[in-house]
């Protein structure tokens, strides 16, 4: 399985953004505000089901100790297969003070688990993960400014095959800054078949399925030109359909036409 191949780490991610900010001795500005969104999205797992106890989304701001919960977070479970082929969770969207945020946490929740083969299995989750996915960040939030940032899990890469038969969650995550990348929107049909689709520049590899109407999502692209790579189940013994060098703009969505196999 083709799985997102960008810088990450199984509990840290690393972004490296420019940032400055006089307001105050730890970053934060008290009387100004910027609107955060959170939104989760997936890449493809061989699972039944991959569910994420997420309980709260938090901000911890340079040169201070204390955190702010982003506020109006949706907690609870999230079956991470079934954010894809555009759909996505929106986790947070509230205001919160204006400064220099150093990191995202992600606090997990103890209701985790993976389903395979149709048994339900608890993914053991070390307690510092349930204290909170340390996202680093170091972006500067300007006064009355809009960030979304996107959550993409690597399922193939966060979920570990334990040697007593069970399973454990070491999350790998890509954050993205939206107005940073680009993403690839379109439609692969029949909409009876879910068709994995990957786009590759020759460096990053990312990839997703199509939902119940064929619809496919590939969110956090660097600008560029990509490869798309679709692939239907292997038993109709229908070769990939590739369409090259589609263009990625950042801060867009590019539209590929629709692609079909047949005959089925």
């Amino acid at each position: 399985m083709k799985t997102l191949l960008k810088t990450t780490l199984a509990l840290l991610v690393v972004l490296g953004f420019t940032s400055c900010n006089d307001d105050d001795d730890n970053g934060a500005s008290q009387d100004q505000t910027a609107t955060v969104l959170v939104r989760m999205v997936d890449a493809p797992g061989d699972y039944d089901a991959v569910n994420i106890d997420v309980q709260d989304v938090v901000v911890k701001y340079n040169g201070s100790e204390e955190e702010v919960s982003i506020g109006d977070v949706d907690a609870g479970i999230y079956d991470l297969l079934e954010l894809t082929g555009g759909a996505s969770a929106l986790l947070a969207n509230d205001q919160i003070p204006a400064g220099d945020v150093s990191q995202i946490r992600l606090i997990l929740g103890t209701n985790n688990t993976v389903v395979v083969d149709g048994v339900s299995y608890d993914l053991a989750t070390p307690s510092a993960q349930q204290s909170g996915l340390k996202l680093q960040l170091n972006q500067t939030l300007e006064p009355d400014a809009i960030y979304e940032f996107t959550l993409d899990f690597d399922v193939e890469e966060s979920i570990v095959v334990q040697g007593n038969g069970g399973y454990s969650l070491k999350p790998v995550i890509n954050l993205t800054l939206n107005t940073e990348v680009g993403e690839i929107i379109g439609i692969a049909l029949p909409a009876n078949y879910q068709i994995l689709v990957t786009a590759s520049n020759g460096t990053d590899v990312v990839s997703t399925y199509t939902d119940a109407n064929g619809n496919y999502h590939l969110y956090g692209l660097d600008a560029g030109f990509y490869d798309l790579s679709f692939e239907i189940d292997p038993l109709l013994g229908l070769p990939p359909i590739v369409v090259n060098d589609v263009e990625v703009n950042v801060g867009l969505e590019t539209v590929v036409e629709t692609i079909v196999f047949e005959p089925l």
